[in-house]
């Protein structure tokens, strides 16, 4: 083995795929890139991390809820030109093309492009640490998508997108979720 930085010890556990989270504020319909997800649990659960920094962070604490889209690899270049710009300056539903879709139970927005969206209620905000907790609630995926690629953020400019998939439900059986 060979000693690796600490400071860089994050790009090695960087969790899940990219994802856009949508938020209905004020103004205006919003979207933004998060790379740092969790699922907590089977039940739903989800947490995720942002602040005060992020024009969405005003609509998250008000209304308490908001979409999670999951885009896959080729919306990547999209997805990464959606997070390094400001809501606060620009309509970014419009600036990238993006079509906003009514949600069944919140406010904010799905998107129609991103292969599945997560319907979310913020049961906690953990401010010391700008964690939001939340619950979703409804689910939709776009069916017409056989074998989504999704991309993950390593955390220093480098992406990994997807490969081969391995089934190993069969050893795994008796701890999936019923129904999963």
């Amino acid at each position: 083995m060979k000693k690796y930085p600490l400071q860089k010890a994050f790009t090695l556990l960087e969790p899940g795929p990219v994802v856009l989270v949508t938020t209905a504020g004020v103004n205006r319909l919003n979207v933004m890139t998060l790379s740092w997800t969790m699922v907590l649990d089977f039940t739903p659960r989800f947490a995720f991390m942002t602040g005060s920094w992020n024009y969405s962070y005003k609509a998250l604490i008000k209304n308490r809820e908001c979409v999670i889209a999951i885009p896959t690899a080729e919306l990547m270049k999209k997805a990464i030109q959606i997070g390094s710009c400001s809501g606060a300056e620009i309509d970014k539903f419009k600036k990238f093309k993006l079509t906003p879709l009514e949600a069944a139970s919140v406010k904010a927005p799905l998107v129609k492009e991103c292969y599945a969206n997560i319907e979310c209620r913020i049961i906690d905000h953990v401010e010391k640490h700008n964690i939001f907790i939340l619950d979703g609630v409804e689910t939709w995926i776009d069916d017409k998508i056989k074998a989504p690629r999704f991309f993950h953020a390593v955390g220093d400019g480098r992406f990994i997108v997807d490969g081969e998939k391995v089934n190993h439900r069969r050893i795994m059986i008796d701890k999936i979720p019923e129904g999963v």
